[in-house]
Protein backbone atom coordinates (compact mmCIF):
# COMPACT_ATOMS: atom_id res chain seq x y z
CA UNK A 1 0.00 0.00 0.00
CA UNK A 2 1.29 3.44 -0.91
CA UNK A 3 1.15 6.46 1.37
CA UNK A 4 1.10 10.03 0.07
CA UNK A 5 1.39 13.36 1.86
CA UNK A 6 -0.92 16.31 1.35
CA UNK A 7 1.12 19.42 0.50
CA UNK A 8 0.42 22.85 2.03
CA UNK A 9 -1.53 23.58 -1.18
CA UNK A 10 -3.64 20.40 -0.64
CA UNK A 11 -1.94 18.63 -3.54
CA UNK A 12 -0.99 14.96 -3.65
CA UNK A 13 1.29 13.01 -5.99
CA UNK A 14 -0.09 9.76 -7.38
CA UNK A 15 2.66 7.15 -6.98
CA UNK A 16 4.32 5.95 -10.20
CA UNK A 17 3.20 2.36 -9.60
CA UNK A 18 -0.45 3.47 -9.56
CA UNK A 19 0.00 5.82 -12.55
CA UNK A 20 1.54 3.01 -14.59
CA UNK A 21 -1.07 0.46 -13.53
CA UNK A 22 -3.95 2.77 -14.54
CA UNK A 23 -2.19 4.26 -17.60
CA UNK A 24 -2.62 7.80 -16.29
CA UNK A 25 -1.10 10.62 -18.33
CA UNK A 26 -0.34 14.28 -17.54
CA UNK A 27 -3.34 16.64 -17.82
CA UNK A 28 -5.80 13.73 -17.66
CA UNK A 29 -9.01 14.53 -15.77
CA UNK A 30 -9.88 12.60 -12.62
CA UNK A 31 -13.18 12.66 -10.74
CA UNK A 32 -12.72 13.02 -6.99
CA UNK A 33 -15.43 12.17 -4.48
CA UNK A 34 -15.90 11.39 -0.83
CA UNK A 35 -17.42 7.95 -0.30
CA UNK A 36 -18.02 6.25 3.06
CA UNK A 37 -15.27 8.19 4.83
CA UNK A 38 -12.62 7.89 2.12
CA UNK A 39 -11.49 9.80 -0.97
CA UNK A 40 -11.99 8.06 -4.31
CA UNK A 41 -10.27 9.21 -7.49
CA UNK A 42 -11.71 7.89 -10.73
CA UNK A 43 -9.92 8.49 -14.06
CA UNK A 44 -12.12 10.07 -16.73
CA UNK A 45 -11.70 8.06 -19.91
CA UNK A 46 -12.47 9.27 -23.44
CA UNK A 47 -15.85 8.10 -24.71
CA UNK A 48 -14.04 6.28 -27.53
CA UNK A 49 -12.60 3.88 -24.92
CA UNK A 50 -16.14 2.64 -24.25
CA UNK A 51 -16.73 1.49 -27.82
CA UNK A 52 -17.78 -2.15 -27.78
CA UNK A 53 -17.70 -2.68 -24.00
CA UNK A 54 -21.28 -4.03 -24.06
CA UNK A 55 -20.62 -6.44 -26.92
CA UNK A 56 -22.37 -9.75 -26.31
CA UNK A 57 -24.86 -8.42 -23.76
CA UNK A 58 -28.32 -10.01 -23.97
CA UNK A 59 -30.67 -7.23 -25.08
CA UNK A 60 -33.70 -9.47 -25.43
CA UNK A 61 -36.28 -8.76 -22.76
CA UNK A 62 -39.75 -10.13 -22.23
CA UNK A 63 -42.34 -7.48 -22.99
CA UNK A 64 -46.01 -7.34 -22.25
CA UNK A 65 -48.22 -8.15 -25.25
CA UNK A 66 -49.39 -4.55 -25.63
CA UNK A 67 -45.76 -3.31 -25.80
CA UNK A 68 -44.62 -5.35 -28.84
Amino acid sequence: MNTVTISPKYQVVIPREIRDQLNLVPCQKIQVMAFEGRIEMIPVRPISDLKGFLRGIDTGIDREDDRR
